[in-house]
């Protein structure tokens, strides 16, 4: 889809800092107010379904991780596609049902995120990356104005990575459609979002254990040969596009919204040389949001004998780790479906009719669900639930633009998340002269995940009960734009904390901890044209949890950022280097697509250095990168195999060449 980033209002806006040296910074890295100066023949603007402000999209070129699509933050387990997790500590920062499948959310287009369009052209952007063994990203969008107050749009991404090692071949699909209509009296609104994501990722289990294979000279030059605890003996790398898998997690989710909104209010209208603009301000507003889900999750290990796979799934294996038997000749199969139907009803009330950015909305949402699951057939019944929650949210962007208040509280008040509640609330301050602060709180009170739950497909532990688990976020953010320098703060105090461990064994804790974090990012112009631009995060925990961190997580990026003396060229050229301390690492469970606690083994990883050059020619934008050098060594020849981890047993690539070109076109 179009880059547009939504402003993270807990995180401040560190990508203006991190923007703001050479001719790059002229725009900076803010998606918000970037414009590019060679696409002013289309104005295209971006809209949120919670959200009253418009964007413009994002032309910036000097971060390659606002087009990739796993973040810099984070570590994924050897393969693009595979599943992820932040260096940061985190929970689940969201109350109500969840089915629990959250390893791969990061290749997912969420419905909350889903973008609106007005453009006043026809607006299309091609994307296409290449990377290691045939890895392709593919992304198409297209949007443009059925009429002058309706939008559609529409887009498709598709992940395809092969992968370096063995048995960790993805393929992910995400689809959109959108329309965005406006009656031309502007009393009427109304948004229809069609949503899908299939994804695919083979699992491995990791590497074996039983030799040091990634010292072993039989395995320097093919990473592909080492063999790995589940996934069979592949013949050779399957075709990139093929959806063939004897053995990974298959995640379905499809999603309709309609929203309609009518206002009550006063019409108006602005008079120019020879244009009449209809104006309206509403003072009332009622809203209706209808929500339509289908989410099937499965993991599935199953006997193959083609032309590309061999697979017996390995009962020791699984006897080991998750207490399965698996008869011989037998396969395994794993499996949560939902159904989710909702109705939300809300009234907003404008206090100034003329600023549209401040409002009081209050409502309530019906929540029907409907599960069945499969493990042990006689005892996964299907089930069916409900909720109906009560809503509540302020929000003020004054008309000076110098103060901006959102606050929200949600509340679980019948059925299934009986208890549950989120309340949030934040207040930002913009000086032109000094800069920005921001400061906030949050406490959310959650369920467990549903597969936390025995009536789950994948619930293989003894039986157990969990209480709420409880989160308190306080964060805070300061953004001093001549010193380019943002500094952040993020402290957690969490309760009833929910975890993983030894790949099946559902755990609480009981005692209160508590993780702060601070983070810093700074520009620092070392020449006329090149700039060190820097982030540093530092996080601790107190008390005695079951949580494991890098004390510290630095990224660096040196760089040339001009035009090199062409007038149509922006360019952005150097060195990146990323490096965290070392920490013992999460270890992942593949059958239940969750990382999971483990206090053995520790990760200690060389740097991350990659180097790179980025152009912007009009239109037509280009990442060349060459990534993972620190991976160099003699070992069995002149070899980039000197692979980090990312977890026990799961070796990141050695190095790399990735190609990116992105090109937009206007009607």
């Amino acid at each position: 889809m179009a880059s547009a980033q939504r402003p993270n209002v807990l995180q401040g806006i560190g990508n203006r800092v991190q923007g703001m040296g050479g001719q790059q910074g002229k725009t900076g890295g803010d998606s918000v107010r970037a414009r590019n100066m060679f696409e002013d023949s289309v104005t295209l603007t971006i809209y949120y379904l919670d959200s009253t402000r418009g964007y413009r999209l994002d032309t910036s070129i000097r971060d390659f991780t606002t087009r990739f699509p796993i973040p810099a933050t984070h570590i994924f387990l050897g393969n693009t596609g595979s599943a992820t997790r932040s260096l940061f500590f985190s929970t689940q920062l969201k109350a109500g049902w969840d089915p629990g499948f959250h390893a791969f959310d990061i290749y997912k287009w969420q419905i909350d995120k889903l973008r609106f369009y007005n453009t006043t052209r026809p607006y299309t952007e091609i994307g296409y990356v290449l990377g290691p063994r045939a890895e392709q990203i593919v992304e198409v969008f297209h949007s443009q104005n059925i009429r002058p107050h309706w939008n559609f749009g529409a887009g498709y991404r598709l992940i395809a990575a092969p992968g370096v090692f063995r048995n960790q071949r993805n393929n992910h699909n995400n689809y959109s459609f959108t329309s965005r209509y406006q009656s031309p009296n502007r009393r009427y609104n109304n948004y229809l979002a069609f949503l899908g994501n299939r994804l695919q990722a083979t699992e491995s289990g990791g590497i074996r254990n039983d030799e040091d294979y990634l010292n072993d000279i039989r395995y320097a030059k093919d990473r592909f040969l080492i063999p790995t605890n589940i996934g069979g003996d592949p013949v050779n790398r399957p075709n990139v596009f093929t959806n063939e898998m004897a053995t990974g997690n298959r995640y379905r989710e499809f999603n309709i919204l309609l929203r309609q909104q009518y206002d009550f209010g006063k019409k108006d209208s602005l008079v120019t040389d020879s244009i009449v603009i209809p104006l309206y301000f509403p003072r009332l507003r009622f809203e209706h949001t209808f929500k339509y889900g289908s989410y099937k999750y499965s993991f599935r290990d199953f006997q193959a004998t083609t032309s590309n796979l061999r697979n017996t799934p390995d009962s020791a294996w699984y006897m080991d780790n998750y207490g399965v038997t698996i008869p011989q000749n037998d396969s395994l199969e794993f499996f949560d479906n939902w159904k989710e139907i909702s109705n939300d009803f809300s009234i907003y009330q404008f206090p100034d009719s003329k600023n549209l950015h401040q409002y009081i909305r209050l409502g309530a949402e019906v929540q029907l669900l409907n599960g069945n699951f499969f493990f042990d057939s006689a005892s996964k019944d299907p089930v069916s639930l409900s909720n109906v929650i009560a809503h509540g949210e302020y929000r003020n962007l004054t008309k000076n633009k110098k103060w901006d208040m959102f606050a929200f509280a949600r509340l679980w008040m019948v059925g299934y998340n009986l208890g549950d509640y989120h309340a949030y609330i934040s207040l930002q301050r913009l000086s032109s002269r000094l800069g920005t602060f921001q400061m906030g709180f949050e406490n959310v009170n959650r369920s467990p995940w549903f597969n936390y739950y025995q009536r789950s497909g994948f619930y293989l532990d003894v039986p157990k009960t969990f209480s709420n688990e409880n989160t308190t976020h306080l964060f805070a953010s300061v953004l001093l734009q001549k010193l380019r320098l943002q500094l952040s703060a993020d402290y957690f105090l969490v309760a009833n904390y929910l975890y993983l461990t030894n790949y099946k064994n559902l755990e609480q804790a009981n005692s209160v901890f508590n993780v702060l974090r601070v983070n810093a990012f700074k520009t620092f112009r070392i020449g006329k044209r090149w700039n060190w631009h820097t982030e540093v995060y530092v996080q601790q925990k107190a008390g005695n949890a079951p949580v494991n961190l890098p004390l510290l997580y630095t990224r660096n990026q040196f760089m040339y950022e001009g035009n090199l003396g062409f007038r149509n060229l922006n360019i952005a050229f150097g060195a990146e280097a990323r490096y965290h301390t070392p920490y013992k690492a999460d270890n992942y469970s593949p059958v239940r697509g969750q990382f999971f606690y483990q206090d053995s083994a520790t990760i200690s990883n060389l740097p991350d250095v990659h180097l790179f050059v980025h152009f912007r020619i009009r239109t037509f934008r280009a990442y060349v990168r060459f990534e993972n050098l620190n991976t160099v060594r003699t070992f069995g020849g002149f070899q980039f195999n000197n692979n980090n981890l990312a977890a026990p047993g799961y070796p990141t690539p050695g190095g790399l060449l990735r190609l990116g070109i992105y090109w937009t076109f206007v009607n």
